[in-house]
């Protein structure tokens, strides 16, 4: 059994060996896609790419930030208990374990394009739905759809990294976290504004405006060039990257583009494959471990700035003032926030670029295993860090370097599922592991928002177990995919 990982992986450098070097017909030359990618280079197709690519993550923090604005409202006007609360995000993340898969499937059948376009319409469509819910019942059906459309942005990244010359994937993908913080700091800053005037349900509608403008310029970016050299469409392949030679300003490879053995695609049992049983299942664990720690981060500050827990903090704060009312000492806890907490959201929000470059360069230099091992062993340290009484600002420092750590861990093992598997279950690999991603997911809402209200140190516990868990997974990880070719 010890030698499985190293056949695995010897069995995967002999296939990449096998495409550097194709046999050559005679008298013709021939080139794969690999090849034209990486002679085309990086230019301003790809900056085009990673502009209109990158923005699909403006959209997604806006729609799955947006819980964690709109729940104090909900609770105040609905009247919600801690568990109904809860729901509401476990909901959402359900709707996206689904159709994760689903598309998935798709993607490796279809197209990544097609799905893309899909999901931001399906997500756009509910979203504006959700902002006329008229109870809580159908508030929760209508986010779960959305959480369903939001699955299929994972497209997005699937073009890009398909996309990208080798060397570049490693600087270029953890850049894209930019557009996820700008829509976290966006809707944050949108609902300081919208939701004490207006209220959620224009915050709502204001916060699908992103995704309807996506729709409109995905016309712009063409569907994968390997995705169709691998079904068979080898025309659509060429005409692509000849595309991108133009834009670039470069020169196409010599030769006739080489069309690979046809294949039966998005097979979920090649994932559990002799091969790939080992990494598949341990990239599940951390992906699964990743969103548990990412998304308990996010509504445990919520629950932190709304009821005060940390030891503190349990002065009331005089900045923002709470009427005294029914409603305020009510069994929902109904107590919106006021600006202060909307400033220590934005200011720990800020915090998910603060280790970009680090993560950059522990990808690049240290590997994708070995940095994801380090961050994930740093988010446990500061997960117990949060139970030390210190002051508002400590807090705020805990949680800011919450954010970045746990926002790393997402950029590196995002690069490093996409860059494992092959094409041909490249799309169906990524929605698999979102699935599973989103079952931690389902789950934080429930630490962060119940366990945390009862044991405060045990939710903390439980979380920081997990992040132990995932980096010795990481660790442990049988392929590192730094500097290796996308199959």
């Amino acid at each position: 059994m010890a030698t499985a990982p190293k056949e695995a992986a010897s069995t995967i450098a002999l296939e990449e060996i096998h495409s550097e070097g194709p046999e050559l017909p005679k008298g013709q030359k021939t080139f794969t896609v690999e090849e034209a990618v990486e002679t085309i280079g990086f230019g301003r197709f790809h900056i085009a790419l990673f502009l209109i690519m990158g923005s699909t993550g403006v959209a997604e923090a806006m729609e799955i930030m947006l819980i964690a604005v709109v729940s104090p409202l909900i609770r105040c006007e609905w009247q919600l208990q801690d568990w109904q609360v809860a729901l509401v995000t476990t909901m959402v993340f359900f709707g996206y374990m689904v159709f994760s898969i689903v598309l998935g499937l798709l993607a490796d059948r279809y197209g990544r394009w097609k799905i893309l376009l899909l999901s931001f319409l399906w997500g756009a469509y509910f979203s504006l739905l959700t902002s006329f819910a008229p109870s809580y019942t159908w508030f929760v059906f209508l986010r779960t759809m959305v959480g369903g459309g939001v699955s299929g942005h994972a497209q997005g990244l699937i073009i890009k990294t398909e996309f990208l010359p080798t060397k570049y994937r490693g600087y270029m993908l953890p850049l894209s976290q930019v557009f996820w913080l700008a829509g976290s700091l966006l809707i944050i800053g949108l609902a300081s504004v919208v939701n004490p005037t207006i209220g959620w349900r224009w915050l709502i509608r204001i916060a699908s405006i992103p995704g309807i403008i996506l729709i409109l310029v995905f016309q712009f970016i063409p569907e994968s060039a390997r995705y169709n050299v691998s079904t068979g469409n080898k025309a659509a392949a060429l005409a692509t990257l000849q595309r991108i030679a133009k834009i670039n300003g470069a020169v196409m490879p010599e030769g006739v583009l080489k069309e690979p053995p046809k294949e039966r695609r998005g097979r979920f049992k090649d994932l559990i494959h002799p091969k790939y049983l080992r990494t598949t299942l341990q990239i599940w664990i951390i992906w699964l471990g990743i969103a548990f720690a990412y998304y308990g981060v996010i509504l445990a500050s919520a629950e932190l700035l709304e009821r005060d827990l940390g030891c503190g903090s349990q002065a009331p704060s005089h900045k923002d003032p709470v009427p005294v009312s029914e409603e305020s000492h009510s069994p929902c806890h109904c107590r919106p926030f006021g600006p202060s907490a909307y400033q220590t959201m934005i200011i720990s929000t800020a915090g998910e670029i603060a280790l970009n470059p680090l993560n950059i360069l522990g990808i690049n230099f240290l590997g994708r295993r070995l940095s994801l091992c380090i961050t994930m062993g740093c988010t446990a340290l500061f997960f117990l860090l949060l139970n030390i009484c210190t002051s508002s600002a400590g807090m705020t420092g805990f949680l800011f370097m919450l954010r970045a750590l746990v926002s790393a861990n997402f950029n590196t093992i995002y690069i490093y599922t996409a860059e494992v598997y092959p094409t041909t279950m490249r799309a169906l690999g990524m929605g698999t592991s979102g699935s599973l991603c989103r079952v931690g997911a389902m789950v934080a809402p429930f630490i962060s928002q119940v366990l945390m209200s009862a044991s405060f140190l045990g939710a903390l516990c439980l979380f920081s177990s997990v992040c132990v868990v995932c980096a010795i997974s990481a660790f442990t990880l049988p392929i590192e995919t730094k500097g290796r070719a996308l199959q």
